[in-house]
């Protein structure tokens, strides 16, 4: 198999803070133009929690705490990219979200979870299932 071809491992954080979620609306990737959580691609060598720390940090200059799992889904909605996906939920600890990749998001906004704007990144449904059920597991 081509290397290429191979699915890659994301990370979505799903911060919360005073009962709100932050969202971003998404630019020059799959899901341009829609709504999502902070993210990105998983490292060499790094833990989940370091990752979302990590991306959080990166994309809003925010520190988030108390991180936990949510749900993993092998996501093939956008393909031919593939990827396996990671959930996790975390508290807001500090900072305001700035947008600190122009690049990749338009803007950051904190919306109720009941309420999240349209149109949004497919893999932010599985992500609200998971904490409504408690379903852990997607497989596409």
């Amino acid at each position: 198999m081509d290397k290429e071809n191979r699915p890659k491992v994301g990370i979505g954080v799903l911060v919360v803070r005073d009962g709100k979620v932050l969202m971003g609306k998404r630019k020059n990737a799959h899901g341009a133009g829609e709504w999502g959580w902070p993210g990105g691609h998983l490292e060499y060598m790094e833990s989940f929690e370091e990752c979302a720390r990590r991306e959080v940090r990166e994309e809003t200059g925010m520190e988030i705490d108390n991180i936990r799992f949510i749900r993993l889904l092998n996501f093939k909605t956008y393909a031919p990219k593939h990827y396996v996906d990671i959930g996790l939920l975390a508290d807001w600890k500090s900072g305001e979200p700035q947008v600190l990749e122009p690049h990749k998001c338009e803007e950051w906004k904190w919306f109720s979870l009941n309420n999240i704007p349209s149109p949004h990144f497919a893999a932010c449904d599985t992500e609200i299932e998971a904490l409504k059920t408690g379903q852990t597991y997607f497989d596409a």
